[in-house]
């Protein structure tokens, strides 16, 4: 493959490793495994990837303090957002806080339009506003008319949409400078020191499955998105954020195909129309 078309390949692999991934990660949580307790082990998996980075790139790490800054950056926008997103879901609404959060590539596409001077053909264009248009619908879900207690969870809701979408400009920002794995070194040791608050979160007054649907599935699973995240950092160092970002976010149309086949649930108007609009967007993305 030309090195030019490298960013399509990276941005496919991270798409279906996050799809899988999202089909599967809700099975320990329902065998009685926190999702916080989930992040730490995330969190886990995401060293080997690290070391396997740092190996295939001859164990260099940048580590001026530019390189430190922006790395670690990148590693917090991205963990932080994710713990965040556990404290909007425990007042908000599900149904209303994902759709926020799934518009995430918009900040991303703004940022990297202005201050990157990213450009993209007439086709990508309408490609990004179709993913950026079935995101939400892909994360529709049904209300079941419960009422949400207070504000909070907006304002959760907005700082990761803000953090998530920020994340995937200085991801791009930080290619100027750095090595793929060194980015994702640092992002994975900024995952690793926010484990103590993940656990913090934890309500250890309920029952937690500590077999092998516990923390040892869910480390099977989590490594689909430690491996998804690196294969993000490939795919934003060959290709442009405005497109990758979009393109990358998705990987819910494989996780709703692939909890069809598992769980045979039919899928909503709604949520249809989402996947033929993604599936619209992914192909024009991916230019020939």
């Amino acid at each position: 493959m030309p090195r030019s078309r490298l960013w399509l390949l990276f941005a496919i692999v991270t798409t279906v490793f996050w799809g899988v991934w999202g089909a599967l990660i809700e099975i320990p949580e329902k065998a009685g495994f926190p999702a916080t307790l989930g992040y730490s082990v995330w969190a886990l998996t995401m060293i080997p990837c690290a070391l396997a980075a740092l190996k295939v790139a001859g164990w260099r790490l940048e580590r001026d303090k530019r390189s430190v800054l922006l790395g670690s950056t990148v590693g917090f926008l991205g963990a932080g957002g994710q713990l965040l997103l556990f404290e909007a879901l425990r007042s908000g609404p599900a149904y209303l806080v994902f759709p926020i959060i799934a518009l995430y590539p918009v900040v991303t596409v703004a940022l990297s339009v202005t201050l990157l001077k990213e450009r993209a053909s007439r086709r990508a264009w309408v490609g990004i506003v179709c993913a950026l248009v079935a995101l939400p619908m892909l994360s529709y879900q049904p209300g079941n008319g419960g009422a949400a207690s207070g504000k909070l969870w907006l304002l959760l809701a907005a700082l990761v949409f803000l953090a998530w979408g920020v994340q995937g400009f200085v991801m791009k920002f930080s290619h100027r400078t750095m090595r793929a794995e060194s980015i994702f070194a640092y992002m994975a040791l900024s995952s690793v020191l926010l484990v103590p608050l993940a656990v913090g979160m934890t309500d250890f007054s309920r029952p937690i499955n500590w077999g092998f649907r516990g923390p040892y599935l869910a480390a099977l699973i989590q490594v689909l998105n430690s491996m998804g995240a690196l294969m993000l950092v490939y795919a934003m160092r060959f290709g442009k954020a405005m497109i990758v970002a979009p393109m990358t976010a998705l990987a819910p149309v494989l996780t709703i195909i692939l909890s069809l086949l598992m769980y045979r649930v039919v899928p909503g108007g709604v949520l249809v129309a989402g996947m033929v609009l993604a599936t619209v967007a992914i192909y024009l993305l991916a230019e020939p």
